[in-house]
C-alpha cells in the first residue's frame, strides 16, 4: 500500500507514535540502506529547514535525490503542476517531497502512483515539521498527556500552527492561543501571553510572516516584541522546566528577543536536529515495505 504523509489528521496516534519512536531509533544509531531509491524535492515555496534537511536525511539513508529547482524548468513554457509532477513519475523516482504555496495541492496528483511526502501546502498542512516539534516535546517529557503549551503569534496563516493544533490535542495535551487581533481565527479563543506563560509547559513563537501579509499588520518590530514577542524578562516568569519553541526561521527582535534564541531554556536549534530523524523515519515508511 502506499504510504503517502500528506496531513497528520490522516494518522491515528499509534501510526504517529510509530515514526517518533523510529526516529529515536535513528537518532540512537541505527541505519539504513536505501540506496536503490531515488527520490524527488520539489520545492515550489522557497525553504531552507525543510528542503535541506530532507536532502540531508535522503544522504544519510544513501538516497539518490533529485533536487527540482523550478525556476528555468518547463513551468515557465507553461507546464503545469500536474504534468511536472507526472513528468518525475515517468523517469521512475520512487517518491516525492513537495513543498507547495495553495492548500491541499497533493488533491491534484491523485493519479500519482508513488508516495507523497507534504514538505508544506499553504497554510494548511505541515506534518513534519509537527512530527519533529513533537518528537522535541518527546525527549523533553517522555509524555504527552496533560502537557499545556501556549502557540504564540500568527496562528491565522501558519499552517505550523494548524497542524500542531489538532494534532496535540488528539495526544492530550492543552493546547493555549496568544497573539494579535489580526491573526486570530474564529472558532479559537486568545489569550494574553503575560496570563499563560507561568502556567504551561511548552512556549511555541510562530514567525510574523510578512511576505504573506505585511499590509494588514501595523505594528512596528520593537512594539510586537513587546506585546507578543518573547523576551528574557517574560522567560523568568515561566515555569523552572518549561522550554521555548520555534519552527523557523526566526525574525530577532520581533517575535523574540536576540539573547531568548540560545537561552537555557530554548529547543529550538534541537528542533532543526531532530528535523533530519524524524525525516529519515517518515521516508524509511514511504520507501520501504513491511
Amino acid at each position: 500500500m502506499k504510504k503517502d504523509l500528506l496531513a497528520l489528521r490522516n494518522l491515528s496516534v499509534d501510526e504517529i507514535m510509530e515514526i517518533l519512536l523510529e526516529a529515536e531509533k535513528i537518532e540512537e544509531g541505527k541505519t539504513y540502506d536505501l540506496s536503490n531509491k531515488i527520490v524527488a524535492s520539489l520545492f515550489f515555496e522557497t525553504s531552507t529547514r525543510t528542503q535541506y534537511s530532507f536532502l540531508t536525511a535522503m544522504a544519510k539513508l544513501k538516497i539518490k535525490e533529485l533536487n527540482f529547482n523550478p525556476v528555468g524548468s518547463s513551468l515557465s513554457k507553461g507546464e503545469s503542476f500536474y504534468d511536472t509532477v507526472k513528468t518525475f513519475e515517468s523517469l521512475g523516482v520512487d517518491a516525492f517531497v513537495i513543498r507547495h504555496s495553495e492548500d491541499e495541492y497533493y488533491k491534484q496528483l491523485k493519479n500519482i502512483k508513488v508516495p507523497i511526502i507534504n514538505g508544506g501546502d499553504g497554510s494548511k498542512d505541515h506534518p513534519t515539521q509537527s512530527l519533529l516539534d513533537l518528537y522535541t516535546i518527546y525527549q523533553e517529557f517522555k509524555n504527552f498527556q496533560g502537557l499545556k503549551i501556549a502557540i504564540v503569534g500568527d496562528i491565522k496563516h501558519s499552517r505550523v500552527a494548524h497542524t500542531n493544533i489538532e494534532v496535540m490535542k488528539r495526544l492530550g495535551m492543552e493546547v493555549k492561543l496568544s497573539g494579535p487581533k489580526e491573526f486570530w481565527e474564529e472558532g479559537y479563543d486568545f489569550l494574553a501571553l503575560e496570563e499563560v506563560l507561568p502556567k504551561v509547559d511548552i512556549v511555541m513563537l510562530l514567525r510574523v510572516q510578512n511576505e504573506r501579509h505585511q499590509s494588514l499588520f501595523k505594528l512596528s518590530n520593537a512594539e510586537y516584541l513587546e506585546k507578543y514577542g518573547l523576551t528574557m524578562a517574560k522567560v523568568n516568569i515561566m515555569k523552572k522546566n518549561a522550554i521555548i519553541m520555534h519552527p523557523a526561521p526566526f525574525n530577532r527582535g520581533v517575535e523574540i528577543a536576540d539573547d531568548v534564541v540560545e537561552c537555557p531554556k530554548s529547543r529550538i536549534f534541537k528542533q532543526m536536529a531532530n528535523g533530519v530523524f524524524i525525516r529519515q523515519a517518515v521516508l524509511k515508511r514511504s520507501l520501504i515495505n513491511e
